[in-house]
């Protein structure tokens, strides 16, 4: 039987980082999503992953949503809503309840990530995500999924990430002013890490590190869940001041500077190459060696590796990457971080992309775009029963429709026959 034809699930993403506004629209299918349309405006609302001018961020939400819809020709209303920044913390909880019946229930489930959630949080503190780890069931531990098995008694250990709830409603409060309504708050490295993490990094144990215009953050998956997140309050804006401080340029010009001509490595380059670099207060242009800007650039980069092996020493998770360090976001893409990273950790290290996604990918799959693609990704798990859910019903209204008409044929051909 042939299936009807189905309207097209639109989502639709906002991501708010700390140098520019990212809103992307996709199609929703059961296979996957399709980028339509996405929207990039430069903005200076938010520090650190914290706005601190509401209309500022306003209008650059306004700027970047039309520019998407007019890419993607259509036009929504609801968003998906990245969180993050230097206010998110997380912690590990546990829960414990007796099982109603003879074997777990999704009742059961469902009251013991309950009792896990159970613990005092600060009234100034919103709980984003509660992640469950592993499941007890009696003496059992290490179960992933207990649904079904016999006990008398079921425990969860969770990662529940919580974030300011003034700095989330000012997020929201922005998004809201740009006629926008927020369908959910996401972490914005747990989406991350959905859209360029693979299912055996994260039960080897991995550590993703976004590494954004005005922070990095951290999360690292063992045993396939997220076990610890942090956010370090360094990020490509930092690189960006360096090479204007230390060349006396422009801001706009070190930028230019940091992405044309910047190598991590400053023994890559030769002596003899020489880049031109502007000057401020109306003096004429400077020729400097390019080892110089490499230099500056390279001070900053092992300082923000440094930092980053330095907080996974200190959780305690090292020792337990199997699949080591995966970088993304815009400040991975520096020339030569990689190679740096590779030899300082002394880890497996490797480029994040996004993965598992259509459409314009030309765009999207760059490191740049990972938190977009995965706040797309999570927003489609979030409405996979529903689209499953429409699906059934196009399905039972077209077999109703099919079987009214048959019911029909018969009738009128027996009338005939009595006739």
């Amino acid at each position: 039987m042939s299936k009807v034809n189905r309207k097209p699930v639109h989502i639709a993403s906002l991501d708010i980082g700390s140098t520019k506004v990212v809103f992307s629209i996709a199609l929703a299918k059961p296979e996957g999503i399709e980028v339509i349309g996405v929207g990039t405006v430069p903005h200076q609302g938010v520090k650190q992953g914290t706005v601190v001018n509401i209309d500022t961020t306003t209008e650059s939400i306004i700027k970047a949503k039309e520019e998407a819809e007019l890419m993607a020709g259509v036009k929504v209303d609801e968003v998906w809503l990245g969180i993050g920044g230097s206010h998110v913390q997380s912690f590990q909880s546990n829960g414990m309840v007796a099982v109603s019946g003879r074997e777990v229930l999704d009742t059961d489930i469902d009251r013991v990530i309950e009792a896990a959630k159970a613990v005092a949080i600060p009234s100034d503190r919103k709980v984003l995500h509660v992640i469950p780890n592993f499941y007890k069931v009696d003496s059992q531990t290490g179960i992933s999924d207990p649904l079904g098995m016999s006990g008398v008694r079921l425990e969860a250990s969770v990662h529940i990430v919580t974030g300011l709830k003034s700095a989330i409603q000012n997020s929201v409060k922005a998004t809201e002013k740009a006629g926008l309504k927020v369908c959910g708050t996401v972490l914005q490295s747990l989406a991350a890490a959905m859209s360029v993490l693979t299912d055996d990094e994260k039960k080897l144990g991995v550590t993703l590190s976004i590494l954004g215009g005005g922070k990095c953050e951290l999360i690292t998956f063992i045993a396939g869940s997220a076990v610890h997140t942090h956010v370090i309050p360094v990020g490509g804006q930092h690189f960006t001041s360096d090479i204007a401080l230390g060349l006396r340029t422009t801001q706009q010009n070190a930028e230019n500077l940091k992405c044309k001509h910047a190598h991590a490595i400053a023994a890559s380059v030769t002596d003899s190459e020489n880049i031109e670099v502007e000057s401020v207060g109306g003096r004429p242009p400077r020729t400097i060696d390019k080892k110089t800007l490499c230099q500056i650039v390279e001070a900053r980069s092992e300082e923000t590796l440094q930092l980053i092996t330095n907080e996974l020493e200190r959780s305690g998770l090292h020792k337990q990457l199997g699949s080591g360090v995966v970088l993304t976001g815009g400040g991975s893409q520096l020339k030569g971080l990689l190679e740096l990273a590779d030899f300082q950790m002394d880890i497996p290290v490797r480029l994040g992309v996004p993965k598992q996604v259509g459409g314009l990918t030309d765009v999207v799959k760059t490191a740049a775009y990972s938190t977009t693609v995965g706040l797309l990704l999570y927003a489609r798990q979030q409405i996979k029963q529903v689209i499953k859910e429409d699906n059934n019903n196009e399905d039972n209204r077209y077999e109703l429709k099919s079987l009214k008409s048959m019911s029909s044929r018969f009738k009128k051909y027996f009338e005939n026959l009595i006739n």
